[in-house]
């Protein structure tokens, strides 16, 4: 597959080839994780019923979200102050590269608002058509309903991204993605907040890696809804594409 290459479309549940054992033994999961404790033990084992390696980086949660992800099944990795999801990532990045025989690493954000299944699928696809990069997008298809404002907003993130980095994605902050250990050695996340998923593209966009976009559902719930995350997080990672 080559560099802007077209997204492949999902399979159907009757036509989906599981990953190999031995493949899916191969692949961490990175999550970063703040305050989330009213949801985590559910992701964790929804992952956990995939994925051996799970790792949740805590990143100086107040409540006990760190203690309820190690319950579930997660190894668990602490910051003790807020430093953002950005500097989340990049701690769980250097953890796995240090992990011997790690080939992919998937992002999945903690607030349930993946679905596990999108993140199988899009490792079988990684793994089956040696592509570094499998960046998930919720607007390939039409299963995710973000709303209007938040549409536009992330359309405009996109087209932004597209402009700086010459990726024509159609979703540039969608945090599930999966990431050979090969695209983890180009990433050096410095921005610690909501920019970094832009860092992640330009940085990524730099190395000419093989790359692809695959159609994921979002799944918008009343706990995100309550956090404010549906509509806020995108204004936040439209103002640091400007400042940028």
């Amino acid at each position: 597959s080559k560099p802007g290459s077209n997204h492949t479309p999902p399979k159907s549940d009757s036509n989906h080839t599981p990953v190999a054992l031995k493949s899916i033994k191969s692949v961490w999961v990175v999550v970063p994780l703040f305050n989330e404790a009213e949801v985590i033990s559910g992701v964790v084992k929804q992952l956990r019923s995939e994925f051996s390696h799970v790792v949740c980086v805590d990143d100086g949660s107040s409540d006990n979200s760190a203690a309820l992800a190690e319950k579930a099944g997660a190894r668990v990795l602490r910051h003790p102050l807020n430093l953002g999801q950005g500097a989340a990532l990049q701690t769980g990045f250097d953890f796995v590269s240090s992990r011997h025989g790690a080939s992919h690493i998937v992002t999945f954000d903690a607030d349930g608002q993946h679905r596990v299944k999108d993140a199988v699928e899009m490792v079988e696809l990684a793994q089956r058509k040696r592509i570094s990069v499998i960046y998930g997008s919720r607007f390939l298809d039409k299963r995710t309903q973000p709303g209007i404002k938040k549409r536009v907003v992330l359309k405009v993130a996109a087209l932004m991204t597209r402009a700086i980095t010459g990726l024509r994605l159609t979703d540039a902050h969608n945090g599930l993605r999966v990431l050979s250990m090969e695209a983890i050695g180009k990433v050096q996340l410095e921005q610690n907040g909501m920019s970094h998923a832009s860092e992640i593209v330009h940085q990524l966009a730099k190395s000419k890696l093989s790359w692809k976009e695959y159609p994921v559902e979002v799944l918008y719930t009343d706990y995100s809804k309550q956090k404010g995350q549906s509509l806020l997080n995108s204004i936040n990672i439209l103002i640091d594409l400007l400042v940028r």
